[in-house]
């Protein structure tokens, strides 16, 4: 017996309240025991059937029409906000620059550059990640998944895609995530 637990031990099957009341146990309750730590390694699904539980990606219903106009509002979209990251990148090298000469500057005047400089860097982040939306989105189109919620499933309103138009999340989703 003891050679049966050190086995089960050192191969990690058992786990330590098990290993415990097995030492102490009479034979029944040796099995039962057993048993337990048998079904729980039963209850954890394998790789393959977690692969076929995968939800089927769901196709837009979107007309052509619609696809087509999407996709030239976040084009359209796309280059303005690529044209003001490329000025914010340009606005802030030229803070950098003035940074380097910072000869005489007192305190606040130091503070004020760093202010602009840390201001200027966030927008540029902010629109990068912008960027990144609408070439998902653009994506999305290609793919044919664009204007279906990724969280539900259901269709995203035609007014939501219309107003951001590199949404991945109904309404009701959004509003559910933004309370998290």
């Amino acid at each position: 017996m003891a050679a049966r637990i050190r086995t089960a031990q050192s191969s990690g099957d058992v786990t330590k309240p098990a290993r415990k009341a097995a030492k102490k146990a009479t034979p029944a309750k040796k099995a039962a025991v057993a048993k337990k730590t048998s079904s729980a390694k039963k209850a954890t699904p394998t790789k393959a059937a977690s692969a076929k539980a995968a939800p089927k990606p769901v196709r837009s219903r979107l007309s052509a029409d619609d696809r087509a106009e999407f996709t030239a509002l976040i084009t359209t979209e796309l280059a303005r906000v690529r044209a003001e990251y490329d000025s914010s990148m340009a606005a802030l090298d030229d803070l950098k620059k003035a940074g380097q000469d910072s000869a005489g500057d007192d305190v606040a005047d130091a503070g004020a550059k760093t202010f602009e400089r840390e201001h200027e860097m966030s927008l540029a982040n902010n629109r990068l990640d912008l960027i990144a939306q609408m070439e998902r989105a653009l994506r999305r189109v290609e793919e044919g998944s664009y204007g279906v919620c990724e969280s539900c499933g259901k269709m995203i309103p035609k007014a939501r895609l219309k107003a951001f138009p590199q949404a991945t999340l109904c309404v009701e989703c959004k509003s559910r995530e933004e309370r998290r």
